[in-house]
């Protein structure tokens, strides 16, 4: 609704607070509807007060209330305790996953000199070389050290950011999010190079076996996605979504918008008798 947001961003109240300034406020008993850490809900306050910031008059962006606090003065000091709270969260996050991507880095870089079979000892070359598993087995282990590697290089990222307040809008919650995934791939590629090389000791069992063997063997990787997928993924698809939709809003020219805009304000009209009311 334009006009009453136009006449909301005009104006001032008793205590000099524009409405930048309400948003930079923060309640003492809020709590989060969504179960996320520290660091994604100071986020979520910083893209806020970034979405109020581009309908507020430019002129109010200086301007100081009754206590002289500028809106972005007194947004960093109302967040200021969710920002350290924020940093000891992500900290900890990162030296702790940065920990077990090191752990499956050393094992898939043991495994690569290790192969499954054993080598020829005129030729040094591995004796299942030739078979198809043996080329999964390597393809996997290959993945699962550069990806964990990778994972590692961007946990130590987040260690060494500065955690300014412009760090959680974008920065270290991306990172966080690609260094889970690139650890939940490694996870995947080692499981996969671990069930080739069992396929190798065992190509001639029967087929039930090789079923059980691959059953149990990824029981790992649907756990880690069980509680990996639903609190970080979704979040990131989520966020990645609105991104992309800004971006379309940005492309698409506005005599092309405004006619969709009247659309679907047309499409969420009242029928005749509904006593709901109608939001534009």
């Amino acid at each position: 609704m334009e006009i009453p947001m136009r006449q909301v961003a005009g104006k001032v109240d008793d205590e000099g607070n524009t409405m930048l300034h309400m948003v930079g406020k923060r309640r003492k008993d809020y709590v989060s509807e969504t179960v996320e850490g520290p660091g994604f809900v100071l986020q979520a306050e910083l893209l806020w007060y970034e979405r109020v910031k581009e309908v507020t008059v430019p002129h109010f962006l200086n301007h100081q209330n009754n206590k002289k606090f500028t809106a972005e003065g007194l947004s960093a000091l109302t967040h200021n305790e969710l920002r350290l709270q924020s940093k000891e969260w992500i900290k900890r996050t990162a030296e702790g996953c940065s920990e077990n991507a090191v752990l499956i880095s050393t094992v898939a870089f043991a495994a690569a000199y290790t192969v499954p079979g054993g080598s020829d000892e005129k030729t040094g070359f591995p004796i299942l070389i030739n078979h198809p598993f043996f080329v999964v087995f390597t393809i996997s282990d290959v993945c699962a050290l550069t990806l964990s590697l990778a994972s590692v290089v961007t946990f130590l990222s987040i260690l060494a950011s500065p955690f300014r307040f412009q760090d959680f809008k974008h920065s270290l919650p991306n990172k966080l999010t690609l260094g889970f995934t690139f650890m939940f791939l490694s996870v995947t590629m080692m499981m996969v190079a671990f069930v080739a090389t069992v396929m190798l000791m065992i190509k001639n069992k029967e087929s039930w076996a090789k079923v059980a063997l691959y059953t149990f063997s990824f029981i790992p990787i649907g756990i880690f996605a069980l509680s990996y997928f639903p609190h970080y993924i979704t979040t990131a698809t989520s966020r990645a979504c609105k991104y992309l939709h800004e971006k379309t809003k940005q492309l698409i020219p506005r005599n092309i918008l405004v006619p969709l805009k009247k659309i679907c304000c047309l499409s969420n009209r009242p029928k005749p008798g509904d006593t709901t009311s109608f939001i534009p």
